[in-house]
């Protein structure tokens, strides 16, 4: 059992261990991280704890005086022998831990727990038919304490790095375990995101349109659509969240799945956004929002729109720019905000350009913003060729800016052309 130094203890054996040995554990550390990075991560967490197991015991037995392990997985209330490698391979899978056993709830309520087979509480049967000979160590990992991965020591043991060790080796199989779910709960949310985004351009009768999105990380907090509401008139929404990555991924996701159904519910554009605003704000963080622009736009050319707190998307008519922003205040913050609508008209080879916030405010290496009249510019420039021409350009050109320095935030563009 191994002997906690009393505080203020000055010559103490243990304390002369943890002082001579300090820069040995910071080695060992690496030497654990490492180990656990390198081991695949697999969907199933039980398998990935085989693995670790497994690879520890052939890395460390010589260090730690490991000869045997064994991985127990809760069922329920109950936690079960899995699997058994080295001194332990031929332990019976299946085994079930006393519930009440002392060194398995200590393990549980400290998370470690390090002891010899002959001390008070221990069953030295239970012990031997696992392969536990003198002395075993055993951790609780995953959340909440879903695993036991339980470990046979040679003599001599050595208790008080053993004990460290696994202290080291608990802390990062948790850190393994978390940025691996984590991992796949971006992965997912990618993944959904990349469902929701339209595959191709809609069709509408009377124009030409196209939109691209170039998220600054794995998911966005910037989202478009396309609503298809008869044969002849489409609801176009872009929308952007605070900040990005996954919080405002998800955000936005949940703002245009609210805006999808408030327009199948054949309602007022400005009652469904004031009750897309009252119910954002009921589930979003104090501190998050959302700008948010939808329009429904016509075969004939009527333009049918409310902006909440988005960019003012351009209208480009002839050789002048109208700034379409009458709305209201961002999604979110303020449930008994009113928006107001308001209606436009698009005649031949007009184009409206909606964007989000990463466009106009990419920087240069020299923390120049490319601002809206460089975009207005581009638009003018490219207003001949298709829809897909102008997105691209303005895509280009922007990349071209920022060219050298990491994107900061999210960058989506829409562009409708009337034909």
């Amino acid at each position: 059992m191994r002997e906690e130094p009393h505080e203020g203890s000055k010559s103490g054996s243990v304390d002369r261990s943890r002082s001579q040995t300090g820069t040995e554990f910071r080695q060992l550390y690496r030497e654990l991280a490492e180990s656990v990075r390198v081991i695949e991560e697999t969907p199933n967490l039980s398998s990935m704890l085989e693995s670790i197991l497994k690879h520890l015991l052939e890395q460390f037995q010589d260090t730690l005086g490991l000869n045997g392990g064994r991985l127990y997985e809760r069922m329920g209330d109950r936690f079960r022998l899995r699997r058994g490698f080295g001194s332990s391979r031929n332990a019976p899978v299946g085994l079930e831990v006393p519930p009440r056993y002392p060194p398995h709830l200590r393990t549980l309520s400290d998370g470690i727990v390090v002891m010899r087979a002959s001390e008070a509480g221990c069953d030295p049967s239970f012990e031997r038919a696992v392969g536990v000979s003198s002395v075993f160590a055993a951790i609780a990992v995953g959340e909440p304490n879903t695993h036991v991965i339980a470990l046979s020591v040679k003599e001599p043991a050595k208790e008080e790095q053993v004990f460290y060790s696994l202290t080291l080796l608990r802390h990062v199989i948790n850190m393994k375990i978390e940025e691996q779910r984590l991992t796949g709960a971006i992965e997912e949310s990618r993944l959904l995101q990349e469902t929701m985004l339209p595959s191709s351009p809609p069709a509408l009768d009377g124009f030409d349109i196209d939109a691209v999105s170039c998220p600054a990380e794995r998911v966005s907090g910037d989202l478009f659509d396309y609503i298809p509401i008869s044969r002849t008139r489409l609801g176009i929404a872009i929308a952007d969240a605070t900040g990005h990555g996954l919080p405002a991924a998800l955000l936005v996701r949940d703002a245009i799945t609210g805006l999808r159904m408030g327009v199948e519910e054949s309602r007022e554009i400005v009652d469904v956004i004031e009750r897309l605003n009252r119910v954002i704000h009921r589930a979003a963080l104090s501190r998050t929002f959302v700008s948010l622009y939808y329009g429904e736009l016509r075969g004939d050319g009527t333009l049918t729109y409310c902006n909440a707190g988005h960019n003012p998307p351009f209208l480009l008519r002839g050789d002048s720019f109208a700034d379409l922003d009458c709305g209201g205040t961002v999604l979110g913050p303020f449930p008994s905000a009113r928006y107001q609508s308001a209606e436009t008209t698009l005649g031949r080879g007009d184009v409206l350009v909606a964007y989000t916030d990463g466009v106009v405010e990419r920087q240069n290496a020299k923390e120049e913003q490319f601002g809206t009249e460089r975009l207005r510019e581009v638009i003018r420039r490219a207003r001949a060729g298709t829809a897909g021409d102008m997105v691209g350009a303005i895509r280009d050109a922007v990349a071209r800016f920022g060219s050298g320095v990491p994107q900061e935030d999210d960058l989506t563009v829409v562009v409708a052309r009337k034909t």
